[in-house]
């Protein structure tokens, strides 16, 4: 532990965002999941609305900073993938 007190402060900032990172990776994750689950139940009604919430979240995740922007375009082309072949 630190004993400077901006070290201390940082050490705290750190963690404090380490948590909110890791909460809002967690929730992009979730939000991916429901939405595979949906369309590997080829329920087209239930993945429509988690195909856009999942979109979202990967936007925002970029902002954010918490993933690269190439990561989110692969995983969007993906999902887009994934509603494509539960359409035709």
């Amino acid at each position: 532990m630190p004993n400077i007190k901006s070290a201390i402060k940082r050490a705290k900032t750190n963690e404090k965002r380490r948590r909110l990172r890791a909460a809002q990776k967690s929730a992009l994750k979730t939000a991916i999941k429901k939405y595979l689950a949906a369309v590997e139940q080829q329920d087209k009604e239930k993945a429509l609305p988690l195909l856009r919430e999942a979109t979202k979240k990967l936007d925002k995740a970029v902002t954010k900073g918490l993933i690269h922007k190439n990561k989110a375009a692969r995983q969007k082309s993906r999902l887009m993938k994934k509603w494509n072949a539960l359409q035709g």
